[in-house]
C-alpha cells in the first residue's frame, strides 16, 4: 500500500494552496451560512451557488434533496453548514480509497487524457512521489506527437533523478515496451508512461491508446496495474464525457483532477461522484500548482472542507 505522507509545512501549504484554489465556489457558498432563517429563499440560493460551482444540474438537486432531509433541528442557516458538509463528505467519499500498487517490478501506470489536461506534468509530478514513497522510477515518454512534450518529460526526470525512456517521432507504443523493458533489467519499482492529448471523439486516436495498452499488457503480463485519467479542472460538466468515453476505451482505475490553483470552481467532482455512483473510479490525486509538490492524494473530508468553508 501507498501511503500519503505525515503532515508537513509542505502538506499545510498544499492545504492552504487548495482551499484558495476552491476560494470563488467557497465565498458563494459559505456567504450564505450566516444567521438567517432557513426558508426557501435560503435554499435557492444554494441551489444557484452550488450551479455556479459547476457541481451541475443532477448532483445540485441531489445535495438540496439530502439537505431538505436532514435540515431537522436547524434553526439558522448556519446550522445548516456542517450538515451539507456531512453530505458533502458522504458523496465524495467513494472517490476516496488507497492507493495499493502491486509488488510486481515493474509496477506500470498508464496516463491518458484530453490536450493540455496536463498529462506530462502530472507524470513528473507522480515520481517525485512513489520516489518518497521509497520507490524507484522510469518515465516513459510516450507522447510522441509532441517533441515539446518529451523535453518536457526529459526535464521532470531531470529533476526528480530519474531515467526517462523516449524517442525523437516513432511509435508511441514501441516507446513504452522499451521502457517497460529497460525497467525490468534495472529491477525498477514503477513505470509512469505519458501518452499524447486526444479528444474521445478522435475515434482512431482512442483506437491507438487501446492498442497501447495492449502493447503494455504484451510487454509485462498484467499490466498497466493502473490506468489513470488526467482531468482539467477547468474542464467542468465536460468531464463526465471524458470519464466515461476513455473508461469504456481503457477501463480506468483512477483519475487525477488537475490545476486546481486556477479558476477552477471544484463542483464538477461532486458530480462525476454522484455520475459515478455505482462504479465509482478512485480521484487518486489532485494538482494544486506547478511544482512537483503540488500533487497529492484526495482525500473527500479535506476537499469538502476546501469547497464549504
Amino acid at each position: 500500500m501507498v501511503e500519503a505522507p505525515s503532515e508537513t509545512a509542505s502538506e499545510s501549504s498544499w492545504t492552504a494552496r487548495l482551499t484558495q484554489g476552491l476560494a470563488r465556489t467557497r465565498a458563494r457558498l459559505s456567504g450564505l451560512f450566516g444567521d438567517r432563517a432557513i426558508d426557501e429563499a435560503l435554499y435557492e440560493e444554494i441551489e444557484t451557488a452550488l450551479l455556479a460551482g459547476d457541481a451541475g444540474v443532477e448532483a445540485t438537486r441531489f445535495l438540496l434533496a439530502r439537505l431538505r432531509e436532514r435540515a431537522g433541528d436547524a434553526a439558522t442557516a448556519g446550522d445548516l453548514r456542517s450538515v451539507l458538509r456531512t453530505i458533502l463528505v458522504e458523496l465524495l467519499s467513494p472517490l476516496e480509497r488507497p492507493l495499493e500498487l502491486p509488488d510486481e517490478k515493474p509496477c506500470v501506470i498508464m496516463l491518458a487524457g484530453v490536450n493540455g489536461a496536463g498529462k506530462t506534468t502530472s507524470a513528473g509530478k507522480l515520481a517525485k512521489y512513489f520516489l518518497e514513497q521509497g520507490r524507484s522510477v522510469l518515465l516513459a515518454a510516450g507522447d510522441t506527437f509532441r517533441a515539446a512534450a518529451r523535453d518536457q518529460l526529459v526535464a521532470w526526470g531531470e529533476r526528480a533523478q530519474v531515467a526517462v525512456v523516449a524517442q525523437s517521432g516513432g511509435n508511441a507504443g514501441a516507446v513504452v515496451f522499451d521502457a517497460i523493458s529497460a525497467a525490468r533489467a534495472r529491477g525498477t519499482g514503477v513505470v509512469i508512461a505519458d501518452t499524447a492529448g486526444r479528444l474521445p471523439t478522435q475515434v482512431h486516436l482512442m483506437e491507438e491508446l487501446s492498442k497501447i495498452k495492449r502493447v503494455i499488457a504484451k510487454a509485462e503480463p498484467g499490466a498497466p496495474h493502473e490506468t489513470w485519467l488526467v482531468l482539467d479542472a477547468g474542464t467542468g460538466q465536460n468531464a463526465i464525457n471524458q470519464v466515461t468515453a476513455f473508461d469504456d476505451a481503457l477501463g480506468l482505475t483512477g483519475l487525477i483532477l488537475t490545476k486546481l490553483d486556477g479558476t477552477a470552481k471544484g463542483g464538477m467532482v461532486c458530480a462525476i461522484a454522484l455520475a459515478r455512483a455505482r462504479k465509482p473510479i478512485p480521484l487518486r490525486f489532485l494538482g494544486v500548482g506547478e511544482s512537483a509538490e503540488d500533487l497529492r492524494p484526495f482525500a473527500a473530508d479535506e476537499f469538502a472542507a476546501a469547497l464549504l468553508g
